[in-house]
């Protein structure tokens, strides 16, 4: 089976913006030690060890070579065992009734903070302003007021994506919620809206 983070074309100039905020999330937080699950094409993981942070690799996918062959749903260490734990576009691959399972596997081995990102199909508007005189560009992604979701179709990959029929953020949220996480801030990814990003605290 041929995955497609090892395709030549996967890692694009918007996929490189979304493993910038990957990484700048992870560092930030100066942690000493990071699950990270779903492995890729491996770029997360060499830069962050390379900063010198133990980053310990799970997947289900035995071919991709992780640390440790695993399920989300099923996560084989102890309670706490990591300062962060990162699961990056990755529960989306899962029925959505498992979700919340998924959620409080990761909610149990994380000392205090997690980061997820998940698709987010809403349609949105990018406004870019160069300026006189304003040392940074003027960056703003502005949500559609009046959105039209469509059904989600299982397509191979994603069984679920935000933004979808029956998806809203607001559902997405309580979910998150309801596995006491507290949401510190959710964005999308400028130059990849397509990429909604979590970064959240156990309550």
């Amino acid at each position: 089976m041929r995955y497609p983070y090892l395709n030549s074309h996967y890692d694009s100039k918007k996929r490189f913006c979304s493993y910038w905020h990957q990484v700048n999330e992870v560092i930030s937080m100066k942690p000493m030690s990071v699950l990270e699950i779903g492995v890729g094409n491996g770029f997360v993981t060499r830069y962050l060890r390379e900063k010198g942070i133990s980053v310990t690799t799970l997947d289900v996918v035995h071919e991709l070579n992780p640390n440790v062959a695993g399920s989300v749903l099923r996560i084989p260490f102890a309670d706490k065992t990591f300062d962060v734990v990162s699961c990056y576009e990755v529960l989306e691959h899962l029925p959505y009734s498992q979700f919340g399972d998924a959620l409080g596997e990761i909610h149990r081995v994380s000392q205090k903070r997690v980061n997820l990102s998940l698709p987010d199909v809403t349609t949105s508007y990018r406004i870019y302003l160069e300026l006189p005189r304003f040392d940074r560009p003027i960056k703003k992604l502005i949500a559609h007021p009046f959105p039209r979701p469509s059904p989600h179709e299982y397509d191979g990959e994603h069984y679920w994506e935000i933004g979808k029929i029956g998806y809203s953020l607001n559902r997405i949220r309580l979910a998150i919620e309801n596995r006491k996480f507290r949401i510190v801030k959710t964005y999308r990814v400028f130059e990849w809206p397509y990429h909604r990003f979590f970064v959240l605290e156990k309550s």
